[in-house]
């Protein structure tokens, strides 16, 4: 770990250092058609109870098949994970009561799911990584939705999405920090849509975290790690259905001082489970938090143990696309592209090969500069997508070719490029039509700097005792020729003519 983190993970309070463990559990919607269980859509935006099946509804006799596909995407993630297939695995009834469970239980998987330990590799702001440990993934049905605000003495029920598949993805307590949980979710965000098991649109709740926070003494911890006893860590609080990676931060920042406090003034942390309020930046209890024994889990009577076929698991393992790390590596090493420059084309799936398609045949550093930094920045600015820019890949490679081919400066090129997000055309086109062409006319060029050096005979001779001096007649050069000169070929006739080779 580096100094930085190391640092990071240490709050200061009245009585000592204090340190933060986390463990995250990630509820990632399955990307399918249909629910876990039954036939019915899944989607966002229908009306309410639009969506609903009669097995979702809970009607008397309905029994739940499973959907083939929704096995699939959670084999397909476990193997993106680098996690253990579990060929065997069964469901388990979860049985805890809320208006919006109309089973009056959950169709879940606790003893047996069906993936096991795996890991993920995640990079810190600061390059560098560290590792967290997957415990396991199982398939769960979500609950339906209360609504609470369309009716001051009613609370209505929307079960569209009671029945649909998710992914529950449980970590160890491997996160020291809530920039290490924050770097965790983006990157399992990232590796899942990559894998297309899940959208990961946080807005819409499609991946949600439940996090684990509790706080130890500096030393604690290791003693944990060696032992693997949690008698060495503090009580956890879990904070429910946190969906954006600041409020992760704020909740953890939040719960972590609270903790701390009560801790210090001779009070103990009861085991609960919270809510963050991102309106006051602040989480509040929830309910006290059930054990295992609690929700009197037993084998679902209504579902065979699923059984996977070897093959089967073998044939999507083959089908895996090119997943986050391995892309990264393949940029760097095939494009020569810094650590750096490779991590932020591969954070979208869609904007590395955007990338990739604009660098054939062009200057590879040049293309990602325009990607990560020019593009990137109109994009964020417009809040639009990589997908909806106004102009492709090929557009971008014309404009790098310009520069590379000395047609246009660098600077040149912003002003290119402005006049291309604002709809004028093509970069070929508008330099064409505003007269942008760079003047690598060396008999004009020189006639210039002839005329400058003659008007400026004290700079010039001062020059080749202070050599950086040049800079003055290279932003002379510029200033008469409207910034159009090839900054190359000036420094080559400057040089000559004022005697520095």
């Amino acid at each position: 770990m580096s100094e930085t983190a190391e640092k990071s993970k240490v709050i200061k309070g009245r009585t000592g250092d204090w340190e933060i463990v986390l463990g995250l559990e990630i509820h990632a919607q399955v990307a399918s058609n249909a629910k876990l269980f039954s036939g019915a859509a899944v989607g966002f935006g229908a009306g309410p109870n639009e969506q609903v099946a009669l097995v979702d509804a809970a009607m008397p006799g309905m029994l739940p098949v499973i959907n083939k596909r929704c096995v699939e995407q959670a084999v397909k993630t476990g193997l993106g994970l680098k996690a253990q297939i579990n060929l065997w695995s069964r469901f388990d009834r979860k049985n805890y009561f809320y208006p919006d469970l109309p089973q009056g239980y959950q169709i879940s998987q606790f003893k047996d799911p069906i993936v096991g330990e795996g890991e993920v590799l995640v990079e810190r702001d600061d390059g560098t990584t560290f590792v967290v440990r997957i415990e396991r993934l199982h398939l769960e049905q979500d609950a339906g939705k209360s609504l609470h605000d369309q009716d001051p003495n009613a609370t209505y029920i929307d079960l569209n999405r009671s029945g649909t598949a998710l992914m529950e993805i449980v970590s160890k307590p491997d996160m020291r920090s809530s920039e290490e949980a924050a770097a965790y979710v983006k990157k399992l965000r990232t590796i899942l849509v990559y894998l297309g098991t899940c959208d990961g649109d946080m807005e819409k709740g499609n991946l949600r975290a439940d996090v684990n926070v509790s706080v130890c003494r500096p030393g604690d911890y290791e003693k944990f790690r060696e032992t693997g006893s949690f008698s060495h860590l503090g009580t956890r609080c879990e904070i429910k259905n946190v969906n954006s990676y600041r409020y992760i931060q704020q909740a953890i920042e939040y719960e972590a001082r609270r903790q701390i406090e009560i801790l210090e003034d001779g009070g103990k942390i009861d085991q609960e489970t919270r809510l963050f309020d991102p309106n006051r930046g602040e989480t509040r209890s929830m309910r006290s938090k059930e054990e295992a024994h609690d929700y009197r889990y037993f084998p679902d009577p209504d579902l065979l143990p699923l059984e996977l076929d070897p093959a089967w698991v073998k044939a999507i393992e083959a089908g895996l696309p090119e997943l986050p790390d391995a892309k990264k590596a393949r940029l760097q090493s095939q494009y020569g592209l810094s650590a750096y420059d490779a991590g932020v084309l591969i954070t979208e799936q869609a904007r590395a090969d955007f990338y990739e398609a604009a660098a054939k045949g062009r200057d590879a550093k040049l293309t990602a500069n325009w990607v990560t930094n020019d593009l990137a920045a109109k994009l964020t600015a417009a809040n639009l997508d990589i997908t909806e820019s106004p102009f492709g890949p090929s557009v971008i490679a014309e404009l790098v070719q310009l520069i590379e081919e000395g047609v246009i400066s660098s600077k040149i090129a912003k002003d290119v490029f402005e006049r291309m997000w604002a709809g004028e055309g093509g970069p070929s086109e508008i330099v064409e039509k505003q007269g942008l062409k760079q003047v690598s006319d060396t008999g004009a060029l020189e006639k210039i700097i002839d005329d400058l050096i003659a008007a400026n005979p004290g700079q010039a001779s001062a020059v080749k005792e202070k050599p950086q001096a040049l800079g003055w007649f290279v932003g002379q050069v510029m200033k008469a020729t409207q910034g159009k000169a090839n900054p190359g070929v000036i420094n080559q006739l400057l040089k000559s003519k004022l005697g520095l080779e």
